[in-house]
């Protein structure tokens, strides 16, 4: 994978080209601002961008304003935010072009590198990404018009799973049911949101956890 690193901290963002060229990524580019991300995103292209949230000049949210910036001058552009801090306001605008290619992390809660690279690869892929604790706060604006409503407690349930990037087996072992059931209830879900069967079934996947996160 090609890969743009932004993070104004040094010592982060060389640790994570030093680990993002060890599991066989190229880094194209490592930035400190918005804007140089911008800038290199729109120059290299690339299949995904690692992006913090709180970079110069005020450190509140540049990167994630520079991250939607970046998807309006080349869309879809796949981004993972990756930081210690939840900001939602511009996480509902990486969302709202229900293309997918977005994840977001929290540092302090990446345990495993292998799960890690695996959530990088999702968005890299067209996928999602996103820690519980940024569904759960992007989940506190929830519409009164909500597409949800129709769903089950146990269908919100795989949803959220599903929005976390966790597999089908994955899903089955968190909610200790068998496999055949948890694609029952994903089938579910894509038939009450309006997802039919001619779009593939990643499509459909990217799109129903877009319209959870976004709802």
């Amino acid at each position: 994978m090609r890969v743009v690193v932004a993070d104004d901290a040094v010592l982060i963002r060389e640790g994570l080209v030093r680990l993002l060229e060890e599991f066989g990524c190229e880094v194209v580019a490592t930035v400190g601002d918005g804007t140089a991300l911008v800038e290199a995103i729109a120059e290299h292209v690339p299949d995904v961008s690692v992006v913090d949230v709180r970079m110069p000049p005020s450190f509140t949210d540049e990167g994630l304003k520079a991250a939607v910036e970046a998807r309006r001058r080349v869309p879809g552009a796949p981004v993972l935010i990756l930081s210690q801090y939840v900001e939602v306001s511009y996480a509902d605008d990486l969302l709202a072009d229900a293309r997918g290619a977005v994840g977001y992390l929290l540092k302090d809660r990446v345990v495993d590198v292998d799960e890690f690279l695996e959530g990088l690869r999702r968005v890299a892929a067209g996928g999602t990404v996103f820690d519980p604790q940024v569904v759960s706060q992007l989940m506190v604006r929830r519409r009164k018009d909500d597409p949800l409503a129709q769903l089950t407690p146990r269908e919100r349930e795989v949803l959220g799973l599903m929005a976390e990037g966790r597999s089908n087996p994955a899903i089955g072992r968190q909610l200790v049911i068998s496999d055949g059931a948890v694609e029952k209830h994903i089938r579910s879900i894509f038939s009450k949101l309006g997802l039919y069967a001619d779009d593939a079934d990643q499509h459909r996947r990217v799109l129903a956890v877009l319209t959870y996160l976004r709802s």
